[in-house]
């Protein structure tokens, strides 16, 4: 994995920043996306340039398909491949379904939905030349349950939609090597659904428990595992 470029979405903090360190310690780069927060995105770099290994930090918005694309050229153009994509960028919006503008149901589609496959349309030429690729999509806990959120509505769907886009792009890429999943956090410290539920293992997730996850499907030893989703979520409303 060592000659292996990763690229994460949403990585200046939180879970994407995560999920970036962490695979800094496997892979032999890792390009860090932010919308608005440069300063914590530098600081992401420099924390992987510490550990020796390549980093730097990019720009985009990615609810326009020309910026999501340029932003694969960019990360290309810098390291001369790209192997590993995280599509972990997607802010949620808590609010009853009434009150949601249709502005604000379109930019949560466009920021958790078609990111993500603006970002994979562009990715997947370059995986596919090399005959190897990895993929995982960030989702939630409840993304296979059909039933109604009345708060997280748009999120819901959305996330609902990317897991089978997901699945179809698993199965359509899995003959030339590259795999595609998703990893669905539940109550995370630090997240915004309320704390008070019961999760069965006794805690809540930590930013750990999802790279943890993330780090396996880009591993050498998941190349036979396509197409799932991996719920980390300690038991939560199973």
């Amino acid at each position: 994995m060592e000659e292996k470029i990763a690229l994460v979405t949403g990585s200046s903090r939180g879970i994407g920043g995560d999920i970036a360190l962490r695979l800094a310690e496997t892979v032999g780069g890792v390009a860090v996306h932010y919308f608005s927060r440069r300063e914590a995105a530098l600081g992401v770099v420099e924390t992987i340039r510490q550990k020796g290994k390549r980093s730097a930090a990019f720009r985009a918005d990615l609810s326009s398909e020309k910026s999501a694309a340029l932003l694969i050229q960019r990360v290309q153009d810098r390291f001369g491949r790209l192997d590993i994509l995280i599509n972990n960028f997607g802010p949620i919006l808590v609010r009853p379904w009434k009150k949601v503008t249709t502005k604000e149901w379109e930019s949560v589609y466009r920021n958790n939905l078609l990111s993500a496959l603006f970002c994979m349309k562009a990715a997947l030429p370059g995986m596919r030349r090399r005959k190897w690729g990895r993929i995982v999509n960030l989702g939630y806990s409840r993304v296979e349950q059909l039933t109604a959120f009345t708060i997280i509505t748009p999120y819901a769907i959305a996330k609902t939609g990317l897991l089978l886009l997901t699945r179809t792009v698993a199965q359509t890429e899995a003959p030339v090597g590259i795999t595609v999943n998703m990893v669905s956090p539940g109550l995370m410290e630090g997240g915004v659904f309320p704390k008070d539920d019961h999760v069965p293992a006794g805690r809540l997730g930590k930013y750990a428990d999802v790279s943890s996850a993330v780090l396996f499907l880009v591993s050498e030893d998941a190349g036979f595992v396509t197409g799932t989703n991996l719920i980390v979520a300690g038991g939560w409303k199973l």
